[in-house]
């Protein structure tokens, strides 16, 4: 089935079209930069835009940095604080006209990647961490998600959540080279063995291009895998979350 995804981050909001039955984009990714405002209807217009764009009036598929539960916001993420308890698929309906099914952005990557990538026919608990602005994870147990499994909120010394210290945006405020900012990556991947003990983990987001410049520096005892979607991988989940409801 031929499926808009849309994949939103702190810094960008992009889509495709996918098929959902290979895992494959269909089109190139199209990209607007996320409002600096990083508001509820601000944000919504831009993935109308996104709709537009692609002349598309079908079902969409989308990938949110924060959790949702029953369509709800929960927390603000990195995004403003008035997305809490916004009803997500709702405001970008009333935006889009079309219907819209809304998963955590880190779920939806670990979803692309357990389907079609590094994940594939893995068993027992496989974590994918999702660099970006923030930390996303996504678990799945035996095949089966785990939803909205943010460790990247966890405080870490004077910082209220460890993704300010250790996040890809958090790298280049600092302006860290990749092996001062891998040592703090490896520092949170240890906090993910301690508390989940995966028997893979799967790196992705917008820094998992980057693999080769940083892998040496990490030293976990956990299998770890770039993921195979890369960048891509949000897209690709958001979409097939939209035919999984």
């Amino acid at each position: 089935m031929e499926v808009l995804g849309i994949d939103i981050g702190g810094s960008g909001i992009k889509g495709a079209l996918v098929n959902t039955e290979t895992g494959t984009m269909l089109t190139e990714r199209f990209r607007i930069p996320t409002p600096s405002s990083r508001k509820p209807e601000e944000m919504a217009e831009v993935v109308a835009q996104i709709v537009r764009h692609y002349n598309y009036s079908g079902p969409i598929g989308v990938g949110f940095p924060s959790i949702v539960k029953k369509g709800i916001c929960k927390s603000k993420g990195n995004l403003h604080k008035s997305w809490v308890g916004v009803h997500v698929p709702e405001l970008f309906e009333k935006h889009t006209g079309c219907p819209v099914v809304v998963n955590n952005d880190a779920d939806a990557a670990a979803s692309a990647e357990m389907a079609f990538g590094a994940g594939k026919d893995k068993k027992g608990l496989v974590m994918m961490v999702t660099i970006g602005t923030g930390l996303g994870s996504g678990a799945f147990l035996d095949g089966k998600l785990i939803p909205n499994f943010e460790l990247g909120q966890i405080p870490y010394k004077g910082y209220d959540k460890i993704e300010l210290w250790a996040s890809a945006a958090a790298k280049e405020k600092e302006m860290l080279s990749f092996k001062k900012w891998a040592k703090r990556f490896n520092t949170f991947l240890k906090y993910v063995e301690l508390i989940t003990a995966p028997d893979l983990i799967i790196v992705g987001g917008g820094t998992s291009k980057d693999w080769e410049r940083f892998s040496e520096h990490i030293s976990i005892e956990t299998p770890i895998l770039p993921a195979e979607f890369l960048n891509q991988a949000g897209i690709i989940g958001a979409a097939m979350g939209a035919v999984q409801q």
